[in-house]
């Protein structure tokens, strides 16, 4: 098997075997990872690769927004940062403006950082409860 085909496989069983929690993270990681690359182009006036790396990272939102789940109260409050998130993703697109889409970044970290928190804090109860038993 090639590098690259054993990379596909080992990216795979990470996404089929990780918990929702850790879906969600990889979400988190993955927007993360293509505004900065965005905002990368926008300085180097790559406004192709621009374009793509803002779609991609509008597409992990939308799905973000999808997997909310409506009857938690949490998720009333993070729909609007979301579509707030959407909108200026595709303000910074049209204009080229880097400031906005830093902006979307520094939500995207800061949701992605306490969301690392929830799982450590769930790991860490789940672990002590293992450990009484």
């Amino acid at each position: 098997m090639t590098t690259s085909k054993q990379y596909k496989a080992y990216q795979d069983n990470a996404v089929n075997t990780a918990s929702g929690g850790e879906l969600t993270l990889m979400l988190y990681n993955g927007c993360i990872k293509f505004i900065k690359q965005a905002i990368k182009d926008i300085n180097e006036k790559n406004y192709e690769s621009k374009n793509t790396n803002i779609q991609k990272a509008q597409s992990i939102i939308q799905e973000l927004m999808i997997t909310l789940d409506s009857e938690v109260e949490i998720s009333n409050q993070l729909l609007p940062l979301y579509e707030y998130m959407q909108f200026q993703l595709k303000e910074g697109n049209v204009k080229n403006d880097a400031a906005l889409i830093e902006e979307v970044l520094g939500f995207a970290m800061e949701f992605r950082d306490t969301w690392k928190q929830v799982i450590l804090k769930t790991r860490q109860k789940q672990f002590a409860q293992g450990a009484s038993i």
